[in-house]
């Protein structure tokens, strides 16, 4: 609730004007009652038709306030909420921004998504209620006492001993809530990750007819938690049955003494009809009590989930050069021995580790090709070089990562990442104007876009639309083609002449000619970026300066191209596979079935 607390305090002034609308709202009402008995025991007998039209009138009027201040509290209500709800989420959004790879991983991506949705929108109406129904219901419960003690002390005292007993009930019940609604929330995680999985996936689920197994698995997931989510709610649910069933009966003995207490002469007629009042807003009030313990519950549950995230302390912190070493060589980036594991754990030694031992170094302008099997920590390299991930000690991992002569971790992180232009293995299309997803937001001018755009050999296609960069991408690039999505995001990494450019994977949807001339063209336009390409093609980085070759994380080869040729038997193999395949396709006729082949068109895949 800590979160809650201090989500308040910048909008307390209008906290405060809500509960007071509130509370006059609720006052007016506990009002009505009152006069009515009057009227009934004290006017009406007197057969004074002006005493009974003004007291009329002035039951009107507390009417009348008691619907206009309760309007005006629930709309300043509904606005502080949302503006509390809003400043969770923007905190939410941008504590996830910055968290390091390693906490991104920790949370996970589903639950970040429900706590900014689902769990966000709990503290909402929590705080929606704070305003509202914890005024109402306390001053309806303690008003409703206070009148009907001064009407008949002895006929109050029958809802006077039921009240604490009831309240016990509520607040021993409310007490398991928390848990169980938490577990709602960590099911709701499943949900989302089983979601997202399928609808950023619907292309392979569909082409491999696994429909109905996603939508079992689905089920299952959403099973989960709506067996969670009830089982939680019948636990909070079982005050509700039992206080209505002792309210009723409390209802039930005040009409039964009442009655006979009018009939000794004890009691007037119109303090039971007020009684009869007073009970059903003391009912409405314990009610309302049990609600709001209900919400504070899940509200609680919620707020704790987010408060974790918001209270994580981003362990990627700007270290001063005292703190760590010099690089032994003056080169522009340099990596130095580093070893590191993901799930990094200094107390174990037999950790999986996805570099071990690995070191290079690159001069400004020169190129690094990168060229390894799958999970051979090729992207691993960038994820370190970018500062993504650290190399820290204290997790088991050694070494360090320099760029321009400094340890990464000295780098503030816009002051690093500046640096680079880069395009990621599954890189991101946003749902916008194709000019938009290559200036993203860095004031761009028009003549950087084009430039981009030409060397990222994109101009043609781009030039063939009707609205030219002013296309609209779908999501995900949806309505683009594979080779028209890398091209853009080549253009992307280019658009800003950065000085370290990485290309992870960025050719596989092109064809080699197309491949060959935006190569050439970022060598012609670029020469001063110190390129680093990862690439599943010897012909793709084979005129790099240096090339690495990796196996297991570890490095099996570094050199030129003709020095890998003669020192490097895996990067040979690697070669004269891929020359063999290529001069095998270039002998195959096109319309020969003995393999199926892909026919290249504008120079895609």
């Amino acid at each position: 609730m800590k979160l809650l607390l201090r989500s308040v305090r910048p909008y307390l002034g209008a906290f405060l004007m809500a509960i007071f609308l509130k509370f006059l709202g609720t006052a007016s009402e506990l009002l009505l009652p009152y006069i009515l008995e009057h009227m009934v025991d004290h006017v009406v007998p007197t057969k004074n038709l002006t005493m009974v039209i003004l007291w009329g009138l002035l039951m009107f009027v507390s009417a009348l306030l008691c619907r206009q201040f309760n309007v005006m509290a629930n709309r300043k209500a509904i606005f502080n909420a949302h503006n509390v709800s809003y400043d969770v989420r923007q905190a939410l959004f941008e504590k996830t921004a910055n968290l390091s790879g390693k906490q991104f991983d920790d949370f996970g991506l589903p639950s970040l998504i429900s706590r900014m949705t689902s769990d966000s929108y709990n503290v909402q109406q929590v705080v929606q209620q704070f305003q509202t129904l914890c005024v109402r219901a306390p001053i309806m419960l303690l008003g409703g006492v206070f009148f009907t003690l001064s009407m008949d002390w002895r006929l109050a005292m029958i809802l006077v001993c039921m009240i604490p007993f009831l309240l016990a009930v509520v607040l021993f019940v409310s007490s398991r809530g928390i848990p169980l609604f938490t577990k709602v929330q960590q099911n709701l995680d499943t949900v989302v990750r089983i979601m997202r999985e399928n609808i950023t996936g619907i292309r392979v689920v569909k082409a491999l007819s696994k429909s109905d197994y996603e939508i079992r698995r689905f089920g299952n997931a959403n099973d989960e938690m709506m067996n969670s989510d009830i089982h939680a709610s019948q636990i909070m649910a079982i005050p509700w049955p039992f206080m209505q069933m002792s309210l009723n009966i409390g209802l039930v003995l005040v009409i039964l003494i009442g009655a006979r207490r009018v009939n000794a002469g004890h009691m007037q007629p119109g303090v039971i009809l007020a009684f009869l009042t007073y009970f059903n807003m003391i009912t409405m009030g314990v009610m309302g009590l049990n609600r709001i313990f209900m919400s504070i519950s899940r509200a609680s549950a919620s707020a704790n989930r987010i408060d974790l995230v918001l209270q994580t302390e981003i362990d990627q912190t700007v270290l001063s050069e005292d703190q760590v070493g010099k690089p032994s060589g003056d080169e522009f980036i340099r990596f130095e021995h580093v070893t590191f594991s993901y799930n990094a754990d200094s107390t174990r030694e037999d950790q999986e580790m996805a570099l071990t031992d690995v070191s290079f170094e690159l001069k400004k302008g020169e190129s690094l090709g990168i060229i390894g099997p799958t999970g051979c920590g090729k992207t691993t390299v960038i994820n370190l070089l970018m500062r993504f991930y650290d190399v820290s000690p204290e997790n088991g991992c050694s070494g360090a990562v320099y760029v321009d002569g400094r340890d990464v971790r000295t780098y503030s992180r816009d002051e690093l990442r500046k640096k680079f232009g880069v395009v990621f293995q599954n890189d991101t299309i946003f749902k916008d104007t194709l000019r938009e997803n290559i200036n993203f937001g860095r004031n761009l001018s028009e003549e950087q876009i084009r430039m981009a755009v030409e060397d990222a050999m994109a101009a043609e296609y781009v030039d063939g639309l009707d609205d030219g960069l002013d296309h609209e991408a779908a999501i995900k690039g949806a309505n683009l083609s594979g080779g028209q999505k890398q091209r853009l995001l080549v253009a992307r990494a280019l658009a800003a002449d950065p000085e370290i450019l990485i290309l992870d994977d960025s050719s596989s949807a092109l064809d080699y000619r197309t491949d060959a001339s935006m190569r050439k063209a970022i060598n012609a336009h670029h020469q001063d970026s110190t390129t680093i390409m990862i690439a599943q093609r010897v012909s793709s980085i084979m005129n790099m300066t240096k090339i690495l070759v990796m196996d297991n994380g570890r490095v099996i080869g570094y050199g030129t191209h003709q020095e890998l040729l003669e020192t490097c038997p895996d990067y040979r193999s690697i070669y004269e596979i891929q020359m063999e395949a290529g001069l095998e396709a270039s002998k195959t006729p096109v319309n020969q079935t003995k393999e199926p082949a892909a026919v290249l068109k504008g120079g895609e895949a």
